[in-house]
This record gives structure tokens, sequence and C-alpha cells, in this order.
């Protein structure tokens, strides 16, 4: 991986007798070497690897990015800027219960001529060593594999585009640990794109562009297919989906209305490009509902051929039962039996 990095620090946020966060700050940066270079690249590689991620940006007033607007500019040094904003960072997890000591971590690098802040609080994780004696001796290790509280901000995007909101992305932390509410608002940035949102509103376009098209059943299933293997595509690849490119690989309609066309021209306030979201493209070719101790999952060509649902009696109804459900039931009806 092509990775040149500027300046790395870690700082740390622990807990003393009072159960108080309370801040150890190093002195100055670590040494740009072997180690620090595999740190901050395999921490760049884990986070591109992560799931779905949010969208950000700076609110009009944050003075976060006023601090890093300085250092960028050469009026603060990286230490002074990392220095201000632990400090910010610890105002704001006092605010919360849970809040949990941890390492911070702060590089800047640039990838694939791309700048980039990194911000992210570790976990630490107790482990054991063999000593050269060969003694067991404790140990403590930064678990990168764990992190769940980062941001990573575009630098570039940032500073050639001011304007966008989806210069800074985020982890979506666990359930019960929301990020946005303390490692955002010490940021002070602000929610942007969302990635959810504009996967559910391509599809709503895709099912209106086919109701207006007035395609058969089988016309449909084949268009949607279409936009499925487009969107599995570029999520495979790691590449967004991009609306014009998606229109140029689908059909037109009979009057010769290309789908970009049309969700421009219906309001559907499409960002060009946006990341896939697999969970709302999947709807595109299956069923999947869960519930009651009951999950159905089938692909949606069989709806109306093998599998029906009588919307009155809310009876979903099927014919050839997969061998092995099959064999499942009657093995239990005979031992009932």
């Amino acid at each position: 991986m092509s990775l040149t990095l500027s300046n790395v620090i870690l700082h740390q946020l622990v807990k003393n007798g009072q159960d108080e966060l309370e801040i150890h700050l190093r002195n100055q940066t670590l040494d740009n070497d072997s180690a620090t270079d595999d740190l901050v690249a395999e921490l760049h590689r884990i986070y591109s690897s992560k799931g779905t991620k949010g969208f950000a940006h700076f609110a009009a007033d944050s003075e976060f990015a006023h601090w890093l607007k300085q250092f960028r500019q050469g009026e603060l040094d990286f230490l002074t800027f990392s220095n201000q904003a632990v400090q910010r960072l610890q105002a704001e997890l006092v605010k919360y219960p849970f809040a949990e000591a941890g390492t911070l971590v702060m590089a800047e690098y640039q990838s694939l001529a791309t700048d980039y802040l990194f911000i992210g609080m570790l976990p630490t994780s107790h482990s054991m060593k063999v000593t050269d004696q060969l003694g067991i001796s404790a140990t403590d290790y930064l678990d990168i594999n764990k992190m769940d509280i980062v941001a990573r901000i575009d630098l570039s995007s940032w500073e050639t585009n001011p304007e966008s909101t989806r210069y800074l992305t985020f982890i979506k932390g666990r359930v019960g640990r929301k990020i946005a509410d303390f490692f955002l608002d010490f940021m002070q940035a602000e929610i942007g794109l969302d990635v959810k949102v504009q996967n559910q509103v391509l599809m709503q376009a895709v099912e209106d562009f086919c109701a207006d098209s007035r395609l058969d059943k089988e016309e449909k299933q084949q268009y949607r297919k279409q936009v499925y293997d487009y969107c599995n595509g570029q999520l495979q690849a790691g590449d967004e989906v991009t609306v014009k490119e998606l229109s140029s690989e689908l059909p037109a309609s009979d009057n010769g209305t290309n789908f970009y066309d049309f969700a421009s021209k219906q309001g559907y306030e499409l960002e060009e490009s946006f990341p896939a979201d697999r969970t709302a493209m999947r709807k595109l070719t299956k069923f999947v509902g869960s519930g009651g101790g009951m999950t159905l999952n089938f692909d949606s060509m069989l709806l109306g051929e093998r599998i029906f649902y009588d919307a009155e009696t809310d009876t979903l109804t099927i014919k050839g039962t997969p061998p092995n459900l099959k064999d499942q039931l009657l093995r239990r009806l005979n031992s009932d039996n």
C-alpha cells in the first residue's frame, strides 16, 4: 500500500481513582519510522474495509475545523493541534456515563494522492507474553481490529470543496454507543450524506421508472436485476454507484427517456454518486422478513409462480418446498405421530 506519513501522535484518556477521565498528553509527535508507518497503514486498511460508514461535514462555527485549518496553513504545529483536540474530546466525553478510557490516535498522511486526517479512540486489551527467560508477563496492546470510535477526514476534498457534505466519514458505532452523540460533537460536525436514504430513494426511483415505462412483469424483473448487478458490482469493487453510469447500462423507456433524465426531472434528489447499501439493493431481487419466530427469504421472481400471497387472509402459500426443508418437516411429522 502506497502511504506517506506526515504526522502521528498518541494521547491517552484514563480513569482516575474517582472514575473520572484524565488526559495523559504526549509531549512530542512520534518518529516517522517503520513502526509508525506500519501502524498507520494498518489503521487505514482496517478503516477502509469496515462496513457502511456515515458521512458528515463541519459546522460553520466548528472550533476543531478552525484549528485544523490553522494547522494545515502552518499557523499551528501538529503537537499543539492534537493537544487542543484531545482536551476538547475529554470535555465532550465527560458528559456521557458510558465514556471509556482509551488511546487517541491522530495521524496525517497521504494515500493515493489524497491527504487524510485519521482520528480514532483505540481500545486497549490485556494479554500475556513469553519473556526472554521463558517466563510469563502481562502486556497491553492496542486492539486495532475492534476500533469503532473512529473518523477520517478527506483533507483534499475538504480544502478543494468545502461545501461538500461528505468529506468526513465515521464508523457507525455499535448499538448503545452512538458515535454521533460525542465523537462528532467533539469535532462540531454535522451528519451529511445519508447512504441508506440515498439507496432507498434509488430503489423507489427504479420502481417508479418501471411503472412509468409500463413494463410487464418479466421486463420489470430483468430491469431490477440489471440494477442489482450494477450496484453489487460497484460494491464488490469498492466503488460508488454513479447514477449516470447506471443509467447508461439500462434500457430507455418507449418514449426515449433514460433513467437518469427520469430521476432528475421527477426530483428524486439523488446525489451523482454514493456508496451502495447491501440491505437496500437486496430488495431488488429478494423478499426478506422475520418476526414471531419465523424468517423468510426468497427470490422475488418466485412471487406469483411458486409463492402466492393473499392480502385478505394474510396467508403465504408455497408450492414446491425446498428438499432439505421438506425432509425436516416429514421427519418431525413422523416422529410426532
